[in-house]
């Protein structure tokens, strides 16, 4: 019994609904230019069996290689760690993402990331990773509304800072020069002094997060996040530019 719990795996389940024929969505969710233009930068061999990239900063520490698991195009890719990863044991992760078509020329995105262990070691990366998935698929959705078929420059800079998320999210802001949480709709602007400034107006708000399109220096989508929780806290200003 005790052996049986031990290899217990749970799920992450999201979707989100998003513009574009299943073609369009396709080509966002599994070639290497598309994913780059909402996630981290990445390289997908475009077939069953290919290697994929994921880089999620500088050094090669910040890689993340891995392989095309399942390629049917334009409904469902799988990506895992490689052969021999889908032993369905905890730590052994894998994103399937199935596109199904809507009326009206739209399209559900369901993504399943497996391969998470249960108990509180695991709940952090688990809770974490819910978070973040559901801040790319948001910005995967302004992707393919504003920018469908082109493909971006991302930038993603990132840092770990002490102290607690709610401090962190303020001096975050407050260091981009936001006094004040801006609501949906509003026009922000963020950089620091002297420095480069992304210009646009607010898409989404959350407790620790602000996800926006952006107008400069060049059309795009952007956010601004203080994620997971003390001792482990990333904050991070990303963007995605077209120009």
């Amino acid at each position: 019994m005790e052996e049986a719990e031990a290899q217990q795996t749970r799920s992450i389940e999201l979707e989100v609904e998003v513009q574009g024929t299943p073609e369009e969505v396709w080509r966002a969710m599994a070639t290497g230019p598309g994913i780059s233009s909402w996630y981290v930068p990445h390289e997908v061999a475009e077939h069953e069996g290919g290697d994929a990239l994921a880089r999620f900063g500088p050094g090669d520490d910040m890689l993340a290689p891995g392989r095309v698991a399942v390629w049917d195009p334009p409904n469902r890719i799988v990506f895992d760690g490689g052969p021999g990863a889908d032993t369905g044991e905890p730590g052994a992760m894998a994103f399937e993402w199935r596109v199904e078509a809507r009326a009206g020329g739209s399209c559900v995105v369901r993504l399943v990331n497996s391969g998470f262990g249960t108990g509180t070691d695991w709940d952090d990366q688990y809770d974490a990773m819910t978070e973040g998935w559901k801040l790319f698929m948001a910005n995967l959705r302004l992707h393919l509304e504003h920018f469908a078929g082109r493909s971006a420059t991302p930038c993603i800079p990132i840092a770990y800072w002490p102290g607690g998320r709610d401090d962190a999210w303020m001096r975050l802001l407050s260091g981009l020069g936001v006094e004040d949480l801006p609501a949906e709709g509003d026009p922000v602007d963020l950089g620091v002094p002297d420095g480069p400034r992304l210009v646009g107006r607010v898409a989404e708000v959350g407790p620790h997060h602000v996800l926006m399109l952006v107008d400069k220096p060049a059309p795009g989508t952007a956010f601004v996040a203080a994620e997971g929780v003390e001792g482990a806290l990333m904050v991070s200003v990303w963007s995605y530019l077209y120009g």
